[in-house]
Order: structure tokens, then C-alpha cells, then sequence
């Protein structure tokens, strides 16, 4: 299991590269235009993508303040927001890279925050859930892109798998 959730850590950072690179082509009215998401826009949804990431974290590792408010904006600029999504992608890394097969079997416990109350669940299933999200998310960002410009990257984990074959 160790080896699956660092290959997640390291394709969640390389398909965030990808959508990103194209995302910022984007024109500012399109990256900001209400497309009818549940987060209305890209920006929207890359917001919210961190947002998530940093809720997750904070019950993971300890570390860093959270928003209350799943939709909050944490970064209007999207190059300010690129480099937040950098550093949380190398966090998400490192976090894996320091997993072992005791903590994974092991229950943790944390606070919601929509509806408050206090979760002990085990890590393991938390975690597939934690990249389950991102990938939903990041398809919600695929398919706008591909509704405003008629096309996006391939981000599925296969071609990830198979560019880190051809790496080695």
C-alpha cells in the first residue's frame, strides 16, 4: 500500500502540472466565467482543489491553518495560486513519502467542518478518498477546459504510469 499512495502523491502532482499549464492560457474572463460548475468556474474549482488539499493535510500531518468554508478563494491571482498548488503537491509528496504500514492500519481522528463533529476513521480508506477527490475535481477542470478551448490533456493515471516507465 505504501508504494500505491506515493504513485498517487506523484501522478496528483504531475496531472496538476499538466492542467495547469493549460489552464493558464487561458483568457482571464474565461478562467473566472461561471460555467455552470459546482464551483462555477476553473478558478473556482482550483480554489476549491487546494482548499480541500489543505483540510486533508491539516488532518493528516498537523500542520497549517484550514478554511472554514470549503469554497473559499485562497488566492484571486492565479499565479499566486499555481505556486500555492507547487508547494502543497511537494507537502503531499513528502507526507507520502514518510508513510509506513503501521500508521496506514492505524485509526486517526479530526474534526469536520460543513456540519462540525469529531471522526475516528482508519488512515488508509482516508486517503484513497483524499486522492479520489482530487481526481473528481480535476476532472470537473478537464471538462471546462475542453468546453471553452475543445481540448485538454490526457491526465489519466495510465499515461502517467507509462511516462515513468519510459523514465526509468
Amino acid at each position: 500500500m505504501l508504494k500505491h499512495y506515493l504513485m498517487f502523491a506523484n501522478y496528483n502532482k504531475w496531472a496538476n502540472q499538466l492542467l495547469y499549464a493549460d489552464v493558464v492560457q487561458l483568457p482571464d474572463q474565461q478562467y473566472r466565467q461561471d460555467l455552470g460548475a459546482f464551483f462555477k468556474s476553473i478558478h473556482g474549482t482550483l480554489n476549491h482543489l487546494l482548499v480541500g488539499d489543505m483540510i486533508w493535510m491539516k488532518r493528516f500531518d498537523g500542520k497549517g491553518e484550514i478554511p472554514k468554508d470549503p469554497s473559499a478563494v485562497m488566492h484571486e491571482n492565479f499565479d499566486a495560486l499555481n505556486q500555492a498548488r507547487i508547494a502543497m503537491d511537494e507537502r503531499i509528496i513528502a507526507y507520502a513519502n514518510n508513510l509506513d504500514d503501521d500508521t496506514l492500519a492505524a485509526d486517526f481522528s479530526y474534526r469536520t467542518i460543513v456540519n462540525p463533529e469529531n471522526i475516528t476513521q482508519p488512515l488508509s480508506p482516508a486517503l484513497a478518498q483524499f486522492f479520489n477527490h482530487q481526481t473528481h475535481h480535476r476532472g470537473q477542470v478537464h471538462a471546462l477546459l475542453t468546453r471553452l478551448t475543445g481540448k485538454a490533456p490526457s491526465l489519466d493515471l495510465l499515461y502517467y504510469l507509462r511516462e515513468q516507465t519510459m523514465a526509468a
